[in-house]
């Protein structure tokens, strides 16, 4: 008879590996199915085919690399994930509830592992660091039903990155006790190793981030660069006395200004730590888990009960303590408690640390009943986090009338965005700010479209035309955005784009701005103006030098009377919105009127901002305006056209005072939606009046051919 223990545990390197991808695949479509996070399905699969378990797979020396590898990796994906802007903008709520977020539990977790389950005091501070730090594993939920910047899902983040930050600052000072030191001195010298690999890191990495991002645009190169960053202010942390975990969380912070959310990079960033490094890491601490335990005796159970009763406890009586402080509904203080209840991980992160930590009498700070205790805690506290966040959602919806929509959603709910691609130079950068701006709560994708001239080189332009179209696709397929391209030929290339946009009922064009070729171009070139003219949508002309990531400010020229466009409030949120993906500050120089409704909009839609104001008394302020944007600033010029209620005399001149006063840098002239001539004015049978250029060019590159 066949003895299938004979070929078990599996130690071939190609079929651990198979197996492993095996789990990987299917425990996300189990635990699905049973309502159960992700995060316990791979521990409890890694229980399953451990060797406490069947006895399927042995941990051999891939789960270690991997494993340390994920480990890093959940902290550094933490850190990128914080939303700074919106912690600086509440401090003073954030540091309250943060610091009790963390005060409470610690404290009564430490004296419950001291006094309730015996454990050193090594033990019980790490006890207390686990359950005083907790994961935002419901935060999905919030996003489902539209509640991201209610006020007690934005201080429930803020106070997670907190609680999460002492935490770890508590553990590197157990891991630097544990070595043996004690004292004043090694507390003076372990404070001064924090303070200075901080402030290092804060200083260095950020200039030599932007350099870099600045000079090199190769997506591998990117994402090696920032694994770079990521395993060096691991190794260095680790060099400090401190632990690698909270090097990878700093190293997440300082990068979190360079890498939007919406990204290419960040898609990768997640995609590649999610399928492979953190459930390779997961897997790996599920089979050092030894559930035969649980049936042993009380012992285990005691630590479960403890872990999960004290966790929810103290979770509870911080979030809603907190919601009589600052006289929130007692909703708001549902979703504070499910959002900072729940334990993942950053519990097994810090769970894993003290299983190498050893105490004078040979023990480990982290015994079997600990481990086991941490991962019923993760689950019972992840369900509890769901449930608790699902009822609020819903009670705040309907009894506070909160809509997952705005009203002003629905003006905008038309956004189709098309992008005329003709220079594979601005590409890139065209996808990129249209990523940037766009909606993802509608989730469509972008037009792409190529235009190109039909005469004798038709042919080899289409197929220039059709590379450039590829590799746009490529960049948006990168970020996760679906992207339509088309390659279309016209005796015009204006009336081209014009029917492309009618053709898909676009809401606007994002284009690129015309590069000069030679001595008799025109600011625009052939072609803008045309569709300036005859489409009265959003248009923006574009001239990006620098890659977007890279920007620190943005700066808004708004004319007078903009605020009674019809597409006042479209740009206005499309600037938000890029200000808010790049996490740079955004000055808008306008009326004093005007400021105040940008303000008014953008504290009402998009609180995290960091908006500015400043006065634009007149337009002829321009000039000095632009001539003040520094090269790593993006300038916006707010325009109109002939004839619209914002239009002035003034525009005639905006080409040649942009072409003098700011002749480089990253720039966006922008036009709004405005009442003109109708869409349906124009059709396939329009007379083809645009030349591929003016009359005058012609007779100036006709008289410089005999200057040569």
């Amino acid at each position: 008879m066949l003895n299938l223990a004979h070929y078990f545990p599996i130690t071939d390197p190609t079929l651990i590996f198979f197996v492993v991808l095996c789990i990987i695949l299917l425990a996300p479509i189990v635990m699905s199915r049973l309502r159960i996070p992700h995060i316990i399905g791979m521990v409890l699969a890694g229980v399953a085919v451990g060797q406490y378990g069947l006895n399927i797979l042995e941990r051999d020396s891939s789960f270690e690399l991997f494993g340390k590898v994920g480990l890093l990796y959940i902290m550094f994906l933490a850190g990128l994930e914080m939303n700074l802007t919106d912690i600086m903008k509440r401090k003073g709520k954030f540091l309250i509830f943060g610091f009790l977020t963390f005060f409470i539990p610690f404290v009564t977790a430490f004296f419950v592992g001291t006094g309730l389950l015996g454990y050193s005091e090594l033990g019980s501070m790490l006890f207390a660091c686990i359950l005083a730090s907790n994961t935002l594993i419901a935060y999905p939920i919030v996003c489902k039903y539209g509640l991201q910047k209610h006020k007690a899902v934005a201080l429930s983040v803020g106070s997670s990155m907190i609680a999460l930050t002492l935490s770890l600052l508590v553990l590197a000072a157990i891991v630097g006790a544990n070595g043996g030191e004690h004292g004043i001195t090694f507390w003076m010298l372990f404070l001064f190793k924090v303070v200075v690999f901080c402030a290092v890191m804060s200083i260095l990495v950020p200039r030599l981030t932007r350099w870099f991002f600045r000079n090199y645009a190769d997506s591998v190169m990117l994402y090696i660069y920032t694994m770079s960053v990521l395993f060096f202010s691991a190794a260095v942390s680790q060099m400090c006395g401190l632990e690698g975990i909270f090097g990878a969380f700093l190293a997440g912070l300082i990068l979190n200004r360079f890498i939007p959310s919406v990204s290419p990079l960040m898609n990768r960033l997640e995609f590649i730590g999610n399928a492979l490094f953190i459930p390779y890491f997961l897997i790996g601490v599920g089979m050092l888990i030894d559930i035969t335990v649980l049936f042993r005796g009380f012992d285990t159970l005691w630590v479960v009960f403890c872990m999960v009763f004290f966790a929810t406890l103290t979770k509870a009586v911080t979030a809603y303590s907190s919601c009589l402080v600052f006289r929130y509904s007692w909703l708001s203080g549902h979703m504070m408690f499910g959002l900072t209840e729940a334990h993942a991980a950053g519990g097994i992160a810090m769970t894993m640390v003290g299983m190498r930590m050893q105490l004078p009498d040979g023990t480990y700070v982290v015994d079997a009943n600990m481990l086991n205790g941490v991962v019923m805690m993760i689950l019972f506290t992840c369900i509890i986090s769901s449930v608790v966040v699902e009822y609020s959602a819903q009670g705040i919806l309907l009894r506070e009338k909160m809509q997952p929509e705005e009203p002003d959603d629905k003006m905008m709910d038309d956004e189709q965005m098309l992008l005329p691609l003709q220079h594979a130079d601005d590409a890139d950068h065209l996808v990129q700010l249209a990523i940037l701006m766009r909606n993802k709560r509608l989730g469509r994708g972008l037009i792409g479209i190529n235009v190109v001239y039909d005469d004798v080189n038709s042919r080899r332009n289409k197929n220039a035309g059709s590379r450039i179209l590829e590799h746009a696709e490529e960049t948006a397929a990168s970020a996760d955005v679906r992207m339509v391209t088309q390659s279309r030929l016209s005796t015009n290339i204006s009336n081209g784009i014009k029917h492309a946009f009618r053709e898909y009922e676009a809401s606007e064009i994002i284009m690129g701005l015309h590069r000069k070729t030679s001595p008799g171009d025109t600011f625009w070139g052939a072609y803008t103006q045309g569709l300036i003219s005859e489409i009265s949508r959003q248009i923006m002309v574009c001239r990006i030098e620098k890659p977007l990531n890279t920007i620190r400010r943005i700066q808004v020229a708004v004319p007078s009377r903009v605020e009674y466009e019809p597409g006042f409030y479209r740009w206005v949120e499309h600037l938000a919105r890029l200000a808010g993906n790049l996490g740079c500050r955004i000055v808008f120089h306008a009326r004093k009127g005007t400021n105040e409704l940008i303000s008014q909009y953008i504290q009402n839609r998009h609180p995290e901002v960091r908006a500015e104001y400043e006065e634009l008394l007149h337009w002829k302020e321009l000039t000095t305006m632009a001539r003040n944007v520094k090269p790593d600033h993006l300038l916006v010029v707010i325009t109109a056209r002939s004839g619209t209620v914002s239009y002035k005399s003034a525009f005639e001149h905006l080409p040649q005072e942009l072409t003098d006063s700011f002749p480089q840098g990253s720039m966006i002239i922008l036009y709004p939606d405005q009442y003109g001539q109708p869409q349906d004015a124009m059709t396939f049978t329009a007379p083809q009046v645009q030349d591929k250029e003016s009359a005058y060019a012609t007779v100036l590159n006709f008289l410089m051919k005999f200057r040569k």
